[in-house]
């Protein structure tokens, strides 16, 4: 559990000058420019009691995420669909502004992003998600967990979701036709329905510049911030505001072109760490199947 206060680290104005000094000339305080991402790494499958699992390093910015999946009983008003349930949590040790404690507002806004995110496109089949209609799904359990923060957690969450949902397997279950009774075979896996691939892309205003994926530093300075979600067929799958600047219809249009560059990059570079991963454990479960245990 976390706590964030409200206060900020302060970076003095000398800071934010030399940053829009930098921006004036195209460039930035860590050498990229405005529309570079900063690089991207992922590990999978690395909770193994987790259905699925990936960390992601996006700069010097750390993020966990786990899926768990659980029987459960459908929402009243979705009684033929699976739930998504999706939580953050800012762990103490990745900042010094993080304190123990329940989730603040920062942790359940970037839940509700990713969440959003996902439910409203349907990026999962939730309907293929029922065992019994009306009485029993699936619960998808998305769990994240900030771990080092040096900006941009809402597109590094993103990343570790769509990572953990694309690895994750759910066993296959029969129902017995007579009784109703479930029986779970946690010996025979199938991935989740997954239909559309979701990721967030962050863009900074710092005075008039717009800077894709900005760091720690550079949110502390920016005027607003805009995340904005989308889905690999290229539908806008949901967009936050945050912060007390405003946006002119300028900058929203040039957001929305670094956005959807960082978004082709995020896609491409989770895509290639997901198929090999897939493609590993695909080899090995042959490799098992071909020389059982003696």
């Amino acid at each position: 559990m976390s706590i964030t206060p409200v206060d900020i680290p302060v970076i003095p104005a000398l800071k934010r000058n030399a940053i829009l000094n930098l921006l004036s000339r195209s460039a930035r305080i860590d050498g990229r420019s405005p529309g570079d991402v900063r690089s991207i790494e992922i590990a999978l499958g690395v909770i193994p009691n987790a259905n699925g699992s990936a960390h992601v390093r996006l700069g010097l910015t750390q993020v966990i995420a786990g899926v768990k999946a659980e029987i459960g009983t459908p929402f009243q008003d979705t009684p033929n669909m699976g739930n998504l349930i999706v939580s953050a949590e800012f762990v103490p040790l990745a900042s010094p502004t993080f304190e123990p404690g329940p989730p603040d507002e920062r942790a359940i806004e970037l839940a509700r992003v990713i969440d959003r995110s996902l439910r409203d496109v349907r990026a999962i089949d939730l309907e293929k998600l029922v065992i019994i209609p009306g009485k029993k799904v699936w619960n998808i359990f998305v769990d994240i967990y900030v771990i080092d923060h040096d900006g941009n957690l809402i597109d590094a969450s993103s990343i570790a979701t769509l990572a953990s949902l694309m690895t994750a397997e759910i066993p296959k279950v029969q129902v017995s036709q007579e009784k109703g009774d479930i029986t779970v075979d946690r010996s025979n896996l199938e991935p989740l329905p997954i239909r559309k691939k979701v990721l967030t892309t962050t863009v900074a205003k710092i005075g008039d510049y717009l800077v894709a994926d900005p760091s720690l530093e550079e949110e502390t300075v920016a005027d607003a911030l805009i995340t904005i979600a989308f889905s690999d067929d290229g539908v806008i799958t949901g967009i936050q505001k945050s912060g007390m600047g405003a946006f002119k219809y300028e900058h929203l249009r040039r957001a929305m072109e670094l956005a959807k560059q960082a978004y082709k990059i995020y896609l491409s570079k989770t895509l290639e760490y997901v198929e090999s991963y897939l493609k590993s454990r695909t080899a090995r479960a042959e490799a098992s199947q071909a020389s059982p245990p003696s």
